[in-house]
């Protein structure tokens, strides 16, 4: 599998993907719902039970988006901070939930201070951060000694002849249906294409040791169409 440590948004600059998702943020969550059928549910569920936080912990959520991964965090009792570097995104997120303090913020340079956050989680944005590997030091920076760092991002799937139905559902059938749900469908081509660029389970694991992590261990689900990262700051 080839990983690319700095993939340039797959030839996109950083205000071309910043643009991008602001272009999509209107029905970002129910495209998502439809596109996934259903699966984004029980994806960030699981992500939240990993991530098992409670009150007296501090969470940075990045690619918060519009804040729907971010309010189970809340709702558990621990300190939230919904991050994301698209202003559309935000917009729409601080409409749906005005508690959360939401806070615009670029993954390879957070506006926060050193060990700031018990846990830090980034669901299915990793693969848009420009310089992913930059991203996952700055996200060590962030948190605490001892803290964590959950990542719930889309991955291979380990059945082999799932994963060719799989891309060929990706870059076939996921645009058709974007078309009809998105509020811009374009974008979902992208998105399609940065799934298949980006590194397996294992790939993923040596990037995030090698940004200072320690103790990673992963769990696949779907199939390994989502795989779910767990690490710990040393």
């Amino acid at each position: 599998m080839r990983a690319r440590g700095t993939r340039a948004g797959l030839d996109k600059r950083p205000h071309e993907v910043r643009e991008m998702f602001d272009s999509v943020a209107r029905r970002y969550d129910l495209t998502n719902d439809v596109l996934s059928l259903g699966q984004d549910r029980r994806w960030r569920r699981r992500t939240t039970e990993m991530v098992d936080t409670g009150p007296g912990e501090t969470v940075l959520d990045l690619a918060a988006g519009t804040g729907t991964s971010s309010q189970p965090f809340a709702d558990a009792g621990a300190f939230v901070v919904p991050c994301d570097f698209s202003i559309g995104m935000l917009t729409v997120g601080k409409h749906t939930w005005p508690q959360l303090p939401f806070t615009a913020g670029d993954a390879t340079a957070l506006p926060f201070a050193d060990e700031t956050f018990d846990v830090v989680t980034i669901s299915f944005g990793l693969r848009n951060v420009v310089d992913f590997d930059a991203g996952l030091v700055e996200m060590l920076r962030v948190t605490r000694r001892g803290g964590r760092l959950v990542v719930c991002e889309f991955s291979h799937p380990t059945w082999k002849p799932f994963r060719t139905v799989y891309s060929e559902y990706l870059m076939r059938a996921l645009p058709r249906v974007a078309r009809r749900v998105s509020s811009s469908p374009s974008a979902y081509v992208y998105l399609a294409e940065s799934i298949r660029a980006w590194p397996d389970q294992e790939t993923l694991v040596g990037h995030l040791q090698r940004a200072g992590w320690d103790d990673v261990v992963w769990s696949d689900l779907t199939g390994g169409t989502v795989a779910l990262h767990h690490a710990v700051r040393p």
